[in-house]
C-alpha cells in the first residue's frame, strides 16, 4: 500500500520567474498532503477520496478516452503520466488550504505520482506534474513541483530555471515565518495568469531571449509600456533573488525583509497580479512589531501573504490574525515515499 507525502511551498522571493528562465528562492513548508494508493487487482477504475472534498469522491478509468468532470482533470492527467497496473483507491489527506497560493495542487500531484511509483528525480517529477496541469487547462511553470520535490529542511532552494540547476541555501535559525490568508481565494484558470505569460512571451520575442536573461538596459527596446512593466518585474525579481541569498548568507534578516516587501510592490505595480485585499494585508503585517517584511506568495490574484519576523514578534501567533487563517511555518524537507 504505497504512501507518499508532499509539502506545500512558499516563495521567499522570485515569483513569475520560472516560465521566464529566471531565478527563484522558494522553500517547502510544514503543511503537507499525504496520498495512499491501495491497488485492487482486476479493477479498471481508480477512486479518489479527499478529506478536503468529502462530498466529491472521484472515479477515473485510467487510459480511457472518455471525458471526465473538470474537478477530475488533474487527477486524470496524473494517472496518464504514471498509470497503475490496476485500479484501486486513492486516499488524500491534507493540511494545506486549497486556493491559497501554497501549492496544494502541486503537492497533491507530486504525492500521487510518488505513490504510483514515479521516478523520484525532482526534475522528472516537476515536468510530469507540469504536463498533467496543462492537460487540466492550467499552463503553470516548474516552480511549485520542483521546489516541493527538491527541498531540504532548514533551507531555501535556489532554482535557476535557465538550466534547472538547484542548490540549498541555509536559512538562519532567527528567521521566523508566518503565513496569513487574505481570505480571497485564487484559481489560476479564472484569473489573468495566462495573459501575464503571453505578455512575457511577447516581450521576450522582442528582446530576443528569455526575460530571465535580460538586464534593465534592455527595457528601452520595449515600446509597449505594459510589456516593459512585465519585463521589469522579472528582471528586478531575479536581482532580488541574488540579493536575498546574500542577506541570508550574512544573517541580515532586516535586509531580507526589505527585499521581500520590495518584491511585493513589484508584483502589485509592474506585474499586476495582486488584489486590494492582499495589498492591505501586506501593509497591515509590515506595520506589526517585529515584522521585517511581507509579500504575496504564489501566482497571485488572492491567496496568502508570507511575513518574515523576528523570533519574538507577536505576529508569529496565528491567533493574532483572527478571523483570518494563519500558520507559523518552518522550512521542511521535500516530498518522500513513506511506505511501499
Amino acid at each position: 500500500m504505497p504512501m507518499a507525502r508532499a509539502p506545500g511551498r512558499v516563495t521567499i522571493i522570485g515569483d513569475h520567474t520560472d516560465y521566464n528562465g529566471g531565478l527563484s528562492l522558494p522553500m517547502a513548508i510544514d503543511l503537507t498532503t499525504e496520498v495512499t494508493f491501495t491497488p485492487e487487482p482486476g479493477s479498471f477504475l481508480v477512486g479518489i477520496d479527499s478529506d478536503q472534498f468529502p462530498d466529491q469522491p472521484l472515479e477515473i478509468a485510467p487510459g480511457s478516452a472518455a471525458p471526465v468532470p473538470s474537478e477530475a482533470l488533474l487527477a486524470a492527467g496524473l494517472l496518464r503520466v504514471a498509470a497503475p497496473a490496476s485500479g484501486g483507491t486513492v486516499r488524500v489527506t491534507s493540511t494545506l488550504p486549497v486556493g491559497a497560493g501554497l501549492s496544494s495542487s502541486a503537492a497533491f500531484s507530486v504525492a500521487l505520482l510518488l505513490a504510483l511509483g514515479h521516478d523520484p528525480d525532482p526534475v522528472a517529477l516537476a515536468y510530469d506534474c507540469q504536463e498533467a496541469e496543462r492537460s487540466a487547462g492550467v499552463h503553470v511553470g516548474l516552480l511549485d513541483p520542483l521546489a516541493i520535490a527538491a527541498a531540504r529542511s532548514g533551507h531555501a532552494l535556489h532554482i535557476d530555471f535557465a538550466t534547472l540547476e538547484t542548490r540549498h541555501v541555509p536559512i538562519p535559525d532567527d528567521a521566523a515565518f508566518v503565513i496569513v490568508h487574505s481570505e480571497t481565494p485564487r484559481l489560476l484558470t479564472t484569473t489573468p495568469y495566462a495573459t501575464r505569460r503571453a505578455e512575457c512571451d511577447r516581450a521576450a520575442h522582442v528582446l530576443g531571449r528569455p526575460l530571465g536573461a535580460c538586464e534593465l538596459g534592455d527595457l528601452s527596446q520595449l515600446a509597449d509600456p505594459v510589456l516593459r512593466r512585465r519585463a521589469r518585474h522579472v528582471i528586478t525579481e531575479c536581482a532580488r533573488v541574488r540579493d536575498a541569498e546574500q542577506f541570508l548568507a550574512r544573517g541580515n534578516m532586516t535586509g531580507l525583509g526589505a527585499v521581500m516587501t520590495e518584491g511585493h510592490r513589484s508584483l502589485a505595480a509592474d506585474y499586476r497580479v495582486s488584489v486590494p485585499a492582499v495589498d492591505e494585508l501586506v501593509d497591515h503585517l509590515i506595520a506589526q512589531p517585529g515584522v521585517l517584511g511581507a509579500r504575496m506568495t504564489g501566482g497571485g490574484f488572492g491567496g496568502c501573504v508570507i511575513a518574515l519576523c523576528r523570533p519574538d514578534s507577536p505576529a508569529l501567533d496565528p491567533a493574532a490574525h483572527a478571523p483570518r487563517r494563519a500558520w507559523r511555518v518552518s522550512p521542511t524537507d521535500g516530498a518522500a515515499l513513506l511506505a511501499t
